[in-house]
């Protein structure tokens, strides 16, 4: 029989409805400011179970709060999302249909360029054929802009890329309409955009940049851990781990991006 929600789980489920998603870190902090604040057994290192208690009550309401990893820098956050459909008409009733149109355009550049961003002049190419209303330049930018501010994009000197809350909330979206252009990373099993390739044509495995890192870190001799070909991308360096801050309350989460071009678009 699962646990009843408590005032700290609703508090804690507040401050997620209200900014979306919010990194591991901070949801750590929120996890001891809500317990204390509302004098509920606190246990450190229990916030996922904490996590499923509200996930249960949610589950009529076909909410569910999901763990997700940034692609660029590999730390983990947490998302409030919508399961009640699976595909990108959840965002209807925020945004008018050429801006819809629009972010399905963006996405399929995204998801068809080879290292995971489309640039704003590719978008704004796209822009000029939508079939519902073309956008000019300047309504393209703006719209642009409220997709990194609801935080479904990110943006990086001109370079969008999927935020974590959107690959979170469409993944089964992105698997049913792109199939076999989604892999996933060989390590961490996430859908992988922003990677490096095994360049053994009957290999190809896929690896998130952070993801790279970690595995090659203490190996001077870095060989494809599925077919041990020599693995000649440039090894990133690890990134910090985030402050696991016990001051700070969850505030809007800001994502970053990691710069490239894109190749083509496939779907309409």
């Amino acid at each position: 029989m699962s646990r009843q929600m408590g005032d700290s789980h609703r508090r804690f489920l507040q401050t997620m409805m209200s900014n979306g998603i919010i990194s591991a870190s901070k949801a750590v902090a929120l996890h001891r400011h809500c317990c204390e604040t509302h004098g509920a057994h606190y246990v450190a290192d229990r916030l996922d179970e904490f996590i499923n208690v509200i996930n249960a009550q949610l589950q009529p309401l076909f909410m569910h709060i999901r763990k997700g990893m940034s692609e660029e820098d590999g730390l983990e956050y947490y998302a409030l999302v919508n399961v009640t459909e699976t595909d990108i008409t959840r965002m209807a009733s925020d945004y008018a249909d050429n801006e819809l149109e629009l972010f399905r355009k963006t996405m399929d550049l995204i998801v068809d360029s080879e290292r995971g961003f489309a640039s704003s002049t590719d978008i704004l190419n796209c822009a000029d054929s939508l079939q519902t209303k073309k956008l000019k330049k300047k309504e393209t930018e703006l719209v642009l802009n409220k997709f990194v501010q609801d935080k479904w994009l990110n943006e990086k000197d001109g370079d969008y890329t999927l935020s974590v809350r959107c690959i979170v909330e469409m993944e089964q979206y992105m698997r049913t309409i792109y199939q076999d252009l989604i892999k996933v990373c060989h390590v961490c099993h996430n859908i992988a955009l922003q990677c490096q390739t095994c360049e053994n044509l009957t290999c190809g495995i896929k690896m998130h940049f952070p993801c790279v890192a970690r595995y090659f870190r203490a190996r001077s001799d870095p060989r494809c851990p599925e077919c041990n070909e020599f693995w000649p991308h440039e090894i990133p360096e690890m990134q910090h781990s985030q402050s696991r801050s016990t001051q700070n309350l969850p505030s809007s989460s800001k994502e970053n991006t990691a710069p490239t071009s894109s190749r083509r678009s496939r779907r309409l």
